[in-house]
């Protein structure tokens, strides 16, 4: 590939102030049998005029490529004949364009991969690779750079074909300056328009993202605000029950160890973790006298308290991000061999938030002091939580459980009982998802 000079200015702006001498003009392309010469009445006949009574104003498509990315326009022309290379870049050079030239297909090949090019001139029939084979590789490896087909082959179907292979336009020879001209300027007006169009798709690509991020930020603010706001609602459970005050905190927890344990993703911790927190939120609709009573409950009210859990589920599942948290508390009490209520559900028709909070719950309630007796140590709890393996809780689960150690559940429970109500389960799944 030889590059060949600029003829007018670095920044490829063509300069025709004060020219005193006159200039040959470029004559008109003929065909011979080799391809292209100089008519020979043209030569030395005629003096070229000045340039704006030729060519006029600059075209737009030249100049303005030029100015957007501040360097020359740079146009390879591919023809096997010397002679035709230069009478193509001539005109070209002279509008302040940087013409690099390559005799053949695999050399305007190499040229592409060191070189920048806005545009590719090529001829069709040529001994290594022919023009229609070049036009394939160049339209796969630069999809935007345009092809202009500059050949002497008269034929509608070759210049059908080319165009379906992907050429931008099918110049034939002969053809004058200004026609040349005019097709240079339709193709590098195409390709500022297709790099216009990625540009304006890749500026909407990053509007997309960067509103995403804004929104998914707005959506977690208001998620930790709705988890604020669950977390009152449990302290304010716990003053209304204070004998098991602390336990939704607890069993969180513990929930959340077990299904972290158990593999669950961290976006469904979250709604084990709410499921458990409000599990016991219906009981806001139980009667204190009933809620509170100290001793044991007639078959009537325990069947409004049993109501509990409806009652919770009702109140959160027209709450959306709360939809999954309301299945667990509609569940919660339900058990594996379907002897729970409220409605019988056995088995895999439980939903897994449900099954794994019944041994969370199991085990803070084995292991609380109640008005009627003391807690026990977490060693009993497992033995208990073992022997209802199977009727009331999920023998899979219990399997897991089992391989926790004791020591991680009362490090659980002694931080609960130390932060007080500073602690919130709810903010340490966020993190944990984080």
């Amino acid at each position: 590939m030889r590059l060949r000079p600029q003829s007018i200015a670095v920044k490829c702006v063509f300069v025709a102030r004060s020219e005193k001498r006159s200039r040959a003009e470029l004559p008109a392309f003929h065909r011979t049998d080799r391809g292209l010469r100089v008519s020979k009445k043209d030569k030395g006949r005629r003096s070229e005029p000045r340039l704006a009574e030729t060519r006029g104003p600059e075209p737009a498509a030249v100049t303005g490529a030029r100015q957007a990315a501040e360097k020359p326009v740079s146009i390879l022309v591919v023809d096997d004949e010397p002679h035709v290379r230069a009478m193509i870049a001539a005109p070209l050079e002279r509008h302040g364009c940087t013409v690099a030239e390559a005799s053949g297909g695999r050399e305007a090949l190499e040229a592409l991969e060191l070189n920048h090019c806005n545009l590719v001139l090529t001829d069709i029939l040529m001994p290594d690779v022919n023009g229609v084979d070049l036009l394939e590789r160049i339209h796969a490896l630069h999809p935007n750079l345009p092809v202009v087909i500059v050949t002497a082959v008269h034929d509608i179907a070759v210049a059908i074909d080319a165009m379906r292979r992907g050429a931008y336009d099918y110049l034939l020879k002969p053809f004058t300056p200004e026609q040349l001209l005019a097709t240079v300027e339709r193709a590098l007006s195409h390709r500022r328009a297709l790099e216009a169009s990625e540009s304006y798709h890749q500026s909407l690509e990053e509007i997309v993202r960067a509103r995403t991020d804004m929104l998914r930020h707005a959506m977690e603010d208001l998620e930790h605000s709705y988890d604020v706001t669950l977390e009152a609602l449990g302290d304010a459970l716990d003053l209304k029950d204070s004998e098991t005050k602390g336990h939704s905190k607890r069993v969180t927890a513990y929930a959340i160890a077990l299904a972290r344990a158990m593999g669950i993703p961290p976006e469904e911790i979250k709604i084990v973790a709410r499921g458990a927190f409000l599990h016991d939120v219906g009981k806001m609709a139980i009667p204190d006298e009933i809620l509170r009573k100290p001793g044991s409950l007639t078959g009537e009210e325990r069947e409004l308290m049993r109501e509990h859990c409806t009652r919770g589920y009702q109140m959160l599942r027209k709450i959306p991000f709360l939809a999954g948290a309301a299945e667990i508390v509609f569940c919660h009490q339900e058990h594996f061999d379907g002897s729970g209520y409220p409605n019988g559900l056995r088995g895999q028709e439980i939903p897994l938030g449900a099954r794994l909070f019944a041994i969370a719950d199991a085990l803070d309630a084995i292991t609380s002091d109640r008005p009627y007796r003391s807690g026990s140590d977490f060693d009993f709890a497992r033995q208990e939580i073992l022997r209802c393996s199977g009727t009331q809780f999920d023998p899979a689960i219990v399997e897991v459980f089992l391989k926790i150690p004791n020591e991680l559940w009362q490090e659980l429970r002694s931080e609960i009982s130390g932060h007080h109500h500073r602690y919130s389960p709810l903010e340490v799944v966020e993190d944990s998802g984080a």
